[in-house]
C-alpha cells in the first residue's frame, strides 16, 4: 500500500527513467530536458531538446476497487478498500529551437517510446529514490507502464482544451497505484465457541414460514387501529409466534400475536385500539411498515419470515370553523400520533394542503391534534383526508344489507 504521495512518486519516477535513459540510446539529446506540465506551458522558456510528461486523466481501477488487501483484511473482517487509480500519462516529443528542422522530435519521441517498452514495470528501487517520504514501492501491486491507442478525435479534444497546436505525442497508462484508505478496518476477535455451551449448529427439521399477502376488510388498501385483517402465506402457526411490525419512524418493532385463521395458510391479525391496549397510540404510527412471522422455540434461535408490506391508515376526528368568505379552519385528531419527521397532508376535495400547525401532547395516551388553514375555497359540501408518509385515512362507511360504501359525514366539510 501507498500514501498520497503515490501519484507524484509515480511521475517522478517516470521523469527520472526517460532523463537518464533516453542520452544512453542516443548521445545527441545530451541536453534533453524532462518536464511535468500542461500543454499550454510545457514549452514556454525552453528551447532544447524535450519530453513532457503531462498526466491528463485518472481512473479507477475496477479490479481492486472493491478489494480487501491480501495480507492486511482476512476473511470476516470489514475493512476499506484501497484507492486504486490508473494513471493516463500524455508523452509529447519536442526538439531544438521553434521549427526543428532536423526533425529532433522524432528522435526524442523514439527514445522515449524505447525506454518506456523495455520497462513495462516500474522497479521498486527506482520508485523509491524518485521522491522522499513515498512508499509506493512497498505496496502489493506491481506498477506497469502499457501504451494507449487514442484515436484522432479524442487526442485533438485533448489539445483543442488547452488551446495550443498539436506537437507529436503518444499515451500511456500507468497501473495501478493503490493508495491507502485512512478509514478505521473492524477486525472481530477469534470464535472461542460455536454457539451456547459450544454446541455447534442448530438444525430445526421443517420448513420455515412464508408470508404471502395480507387481506384487509373489505378491500381496504389500509388497516385501522381497531380492524382485523387475515394473513396469507405458507407454513403459518400460532404457536410461540408473533408478528413482528417495522418501521423507520418507530425505534423499536411492535410485535402482535396472531390468532388461528379461518382456512389453513391462514393467521388472524387484530390491532389493538386504546379499548384494549391503553398505549396504542404511542405504540404506533401511521403509514407503511413491514411485517414478518417469528417463531421463537426454546434452546434455538428464532425463525423469521420473509417480510411483506403493511399499512396502517390514520383514523381522524374531524372539526371546522368558517374563518371568512371561502376560508376556513380544519382541525384533525389522528390516531395513532404522529411520529416525528412524518410526512403529512391534509387532502380537501381534491386539494392538498400542509399543516399550519401539529401538536402531540405529553401524554401518550391523546391523539395527535393538527391544524389546517384553507383560504379561497368555493362553497360546497367537501371529503377531507388525512395524508401520513403516503397512507390515506379512510373516509368510507358501509351501511345497509349487503353493506354499500359511501362516503363519512363525519369526515366532510361544509363551506357556507
Amino acid at each position: 500500500m501507498s500514501n498520497a504521495l503515490a501519484i507524484a512518486a509515480t511521475t517522478a519516477t517516470l521523469r527520472n527513467l526517460l532523463l537518464t535513459q533516453v542520452p544512453q540510446l542516443d548521445g545527441d539529446l545530451s541536453d534533453l530536458e524532462v518536464t511535468a506540465q500542461p500543454l499550454d506551458v510545457a514549452r514556454k522558456g525552453i528551447s532544447k531538446s524535450q519530453v513532457n510528461l503531462f498526466l491528463y486523466q485518472t481512473t479507477i481501477n475496477a479490479a481492486w476497487r472493491n478489494m480487501d488487501m491480501p495480507r492486511q483484511t482476512r476473511p470476516g473482517e470489514i475493512g476499506a478498500p484501497p484507492l486504486a487509480l490508473n494513471l493516463h500519462y500524455l508523452i509529447t516529443a519536442y526538439g531544438r529551437g521553434e521549427s526543428d528542422n532536423d526533425a529532433v522530435n522524432h528522435r526524442v519521441l523514439g527514445g522515449a517510446m524505447s525506454v518506456l517498452h523495455d520497462h513495462p514495470l516500474l522497479s521498486r528501487g527506482e520508485i523509491s529514490v524518485a521522491l522522499p517520504n513515498n512508499d509506493l514501492a512497498k505496496q502489493f501491486e506491481r506498477v506497469k507502464i502499457t501504451p494507449l491507442s487514442l484515436g484522432v478525435e479524442e487526442i485533438s479534444k485533448l489539445w483543442m482544451v488547452f488551446q495550443t497546436q498539436y506537437r507529436i505525442s503518444v499515451a500511456y497508462e500507468v497501473t495501478v497505484v493503490l493508495i491507502d484508505s485512512r478509514a478505521p478496518s473492524n477486525a472481530a476477535l477469534p470464535v472461542l465457541k460455536r454457539g451456547d455451551a459450544d454446541r455447534g449448529v442448530i438444525t430445526s427439521p421443517g420448513a420455515a414460514p412464508t408470508l404471502n399477502a395480507l387481506r384487509f376488510p373489505r378491500s381496504q388498501p389500509a388497516i385501522r387501529l381497531g380492524e382485523d385483517a387475515t394473513v396469507l402465506g405458507d407454513q403459518l402457526t400460532v404457536n410461540d409466534a408473533v408478528l413482528r411490525f417495522t418501521s423507520t419512524r418507530l425505534p423499536l418493532p411492535v410485535t402482535v400475536p396472531p390468532s388461528a385463521g379461518a382456512n389453513p395458510g391462514e393467521l388472524g391479525l387484530h390491532i389493538n385500539d386504546v379499548g384494549d391496549d391503553a398505549n396504542a397510540l404511542s405504540r404506533w404510527a401511521p403509514g407503511f411498515y413491514t411485517v414478518a412471522l417469528v417463531v421463537t422455540k426454546t434452546g434455538i434461535p428464532p425463525i423469521v419470515s420473509n417480510e411483506i408490506p403493511f399499512a396502517l391508515a390514520p383514523r381522524i376526528t374531524v372539526s371546522s370553523s368558517n374563518t371568512g368568505p371561502g376560508a376556513v379552519d380544519v382541525t384533525i385528531q389522528c390516531a395513532p400520533r404522529i411520529a416525528t419527521d412524518q410526512r403529512v397532508l391534509l387532502i380537501f376535495g381534491n386539494r392538498q394542503v400542509e399543516p399550519t400547525s401539529m401538536t402531540t401532547p405529553g401524554d401518550p395516551t391523546l391523539p395527535t391534534t393538527l391544524l389546517f388553514s384553507l383560504t379561497g375555497i368555493s362553497a360546497g359540501s367537501y371529503v377531507v383526508r388525512l395524508r401520513v408518509d403516503g397512507v390515506d385515512s379512510i373516509p368510507v362507511v358501509y351501511s345497509g344489507t349487503p353493506p354499500i360504501a359511501d362516503f363519512d359525514p363525519a369526515q366532510k366539510v361544509t363551506v357556507p
